[in-house]
């Protein structure tokens, strides 16, 4: 059994889109209350969210977190890299979030939350059914709009960062191909200390991280970020790693994150393998998958929007110009933004209280309260 903070729930939900959900919940005690929708990123667990859930239950909501599609105790999914990955495809995974709501017999969701990769998630949820979710935060990933036109540019980028002088690559592809589920999944120092060490180094405990604004989507540029980002061409992900696992004294002072806390996360990735989530990079980087979402070019967010982070997130900068455009141009009302000192991309696990009390009063200025 996960151990869970009091006054959360864990159950299986039938989403009606092919999943039975692994859900956590809190506030689930008192009827109708407003309902806060949380939505982890990779590789995370709605386990991600437990020290946010009690926070929002204290003020009054119903707090939801799913497994989502290809994670965790959520069944229904193919693992098998040869599947058919459309089925990780974003729209698909909008459908997963709002039959959960719809199972769940919600009306409305007052703020569907996404933190890494399930920024993008909420971003499309309350861009495609605002007359579901009211509002909207996300997190570490700011959200640039709907593609505009389809381009090579990934790969074009990808070739680039292979001729620098230190030969590079980009995450996201390397995410895609067939080898990186084994590569982490059965990596020499195991799943738990692979783990360890990609928590630590995208976190604000790893002092390195002080991102900045890169001026292009360029070789040059992408190359100023972290390994865990551009990655050298001749090494795989635990191996990129495995220098940044903490010594044991750091392992014992670590409060965001504890031993037995991430055994929950190597206990369910070492059951389950990587690739449910690196199918959702498979089709972030799919020239088809991104002309699909081709359909909602230029539409933009109309309900009340905010981005939070850890100053130390280098996810705000990782696509050049994205949080410039995020602030700017996608969202009708200008969006609320938040970057919280000591927190790094981790930022509901690392600093809970910080993003508790921004979401609260994100959701009480625009009339969302049950008190």
């Amino acid at each position: 059994m996960i151990p869970l903070p009091e006054g959360l729930r864990s159950r299986q939900v039938d989403n009606g889109n092919g999943l039975t959900m692994h859900v956590l919940e809190a506030g689930f005690e008192t009827a109708d209350r407003p309902c806060v929708m949380l939505l982890h990123g990779f590789p995370e667990l709605a386990y991600s969210w437990r020290k946010v859930m009690p926070i929002l239950a204290q003020a009054g909501y119903y707090v939801v977190a799913p497994d989502q599609r290809g994670y965790g105790e959520t069944l229904g999914w193919e693992a098998d890299y040869d599947a058919d990955v459309r089925a990780f495809g974003m729209l698909n995974l909008v459908r997963d979030v709002l039959g959960l709501v719809w199972a769940l017999d919600i009306g409305r969701v007052a703020a569907v939350v996404g933190h890494d990769f399930g920024s993008p998630v909420a971003a499309y949820c309350a861009l495609l059914r605002p007359d579901v979710f009211c509002s909207v935060a996300m997190m570490s990933a700011p959200f640039a709009g709907p593609p505009r036109v389809s381009s090579n540019s990934g790969t074009l980028i990808h070739d680039q960062l292979a001729t620098l002088q230190r030969p590079r690559k980009h995450y996201q592809w390397y995410y895609s191909t067939p080898e990186a589920n084994a590569d982490m999944h059965a990596c020499a120092q195991g799943v738990h200390d692979f783990l360890r060490a990609y928590f630590h180094y995208k976190s604000a405990d790893w002092p390195d991280n002080r991102p900045y604004p890169l001026v292009a989507w360029s070789a040059e540029e992408l190359a100023k970020m972290p390994t865990y980002y551009i990655m050298d061409l001749d090494q795989n992900m635990a191996e990129t790693v495995a220098p940044y696992m903490p010594g044991l004294s750091q392992i014992a002072r670590c409060e965001w994150l504890t031993d037995q806390e991430l055994l929950v996360y190597s206990g369910a990735f070492a059951k389950t393998g990587f690739q449910g989530g690196l199918n959702w990079y498979r089709c972030a980087t799919s020239e088809a998958c991104q002309r699909e979402l081709m359909l909602f070019a230029d539409q933009r967010i109309d309900v009340p929007a905010c981005f939070i982070t850890g100053s130390s997130d280098w996810g705000v900068y990782q696509k050049p110009g994205d949080f410039e455009k995020f602030k700017a141009d996608v969202c009708s009302q200008v969006p609320g933004v938040h970057l919280i000192r000591g927190a790094g991309h981790w930022v509901q696990q690392e600093q809970p209280a910080g993003v508790g009390q921004l979401l609260i009063e994100f959701l009480e200025s625009h009339g969302h309260s049950n008190q």
